[in-house]
């Protein structure tokens, strides 16, 4: 096969390659839009989303062992991620409640020995715990709380190979976060840990999750959110250690 038919060969893989996949585009835009705000666009998340397939069907490599659907769901996402970064409408005062959180759980749980509770939390921080739960609220829907906000890029958690340009210490470093991370989500109260497990695993949304657990989706958010904000103060301390 000569340079120029080899080429247009090349084109249609990828060509088809975004064909089969933009189905994956419209998934994952529709389970982000179950924690985004009215305000924006799921067709906006779709036209970052396809852009970001588009880019993976030029960058991907077989030979390096993931599937295409791993490599591109990463890239989709991380693509809508940056898009909705690009324009953040979260007041500042949710990204400070949402610190505030953090820091309050990981007090209280020094202190203690042992899991913070809602009511504990909302008294550290000197508000009623109608207050604490409309702040876990906000925060859930004014930002995506995700494994990016434990301080780390999504794809130390992927099995994807095509990073190419790590050492053996970023390897080490990065099975001692996943290995940490693990065991910090073991220790969540069961609640949070089943809530997790149905919305990262399950890729079951908020009012899906309420159901299961016969809960209010808003109270799912703030456990959710509760959850998150929990890993993440764990999570800071295991890196400050």
């Amino acid at each position: 096969m000569n340079s120029k038919a080899n080429a247009y060969k090349q084109h249609d893989d990828k060509r088809l390659l975004v064909e089969k996949h933009a189905p994956l585009v419209k998934r994952i835009a529709h389970h982000l839009m179950a924690r985004l705000p009215a305000s924006v666009l799921v067709e906006d998340l779709i036209q970052a989303g396809m852009i970001g397939l588009l880019e993976a069907s030029r960058n991907f490599d077989g030979s390096k062992g993931a599937s295409f659907e791993t490599f591109a769901g990463i890239r989709i996402r991380g693509a809508m991620l940056d898009e909705i970064r690009k324009g953040d409408w979260t007041p500042r005062s949710v990204h400070k409640n949402g610190r505030a959180i953090a820091e309050a759980i990981s007090e209280v749980e020094r202190e203690t020995g042992g899991d913070a509770k809602d009511v504990d939390v909302a008294e550290k921080m000197q508000v009623s715990l109608a207050d604490y739960h409309q702040m876990l609220s906000e925060v859930n829907a004014g930002k995506i709380i995700g494994i990016e906000d434990l301080g780390v890029t999504e794809d130390v958690l992927t099995t994807d190979k095509n990073k190419g340009e790590n050492t053996p210490f970023d390897d080490l470093m990065e099975g001692s976060f996943q290995k940490a991370l693990a065991n910090a989500i073991t220790t969540l109260p069961e609640r949070e840990a089943i809530v997790l497990s149905l919305y990262y695993d399950e890729e079951l949304n908020l009012r899906e999750i309420g159901e299961v657990l016969d809960v209010s989706e808003s109270r799912v958010s703030q456990i959710h959110s509760q959850a998150m904000l929990r890993l993440k103060s764990r999570m800071q301390a295991w890196q400050a250690g």
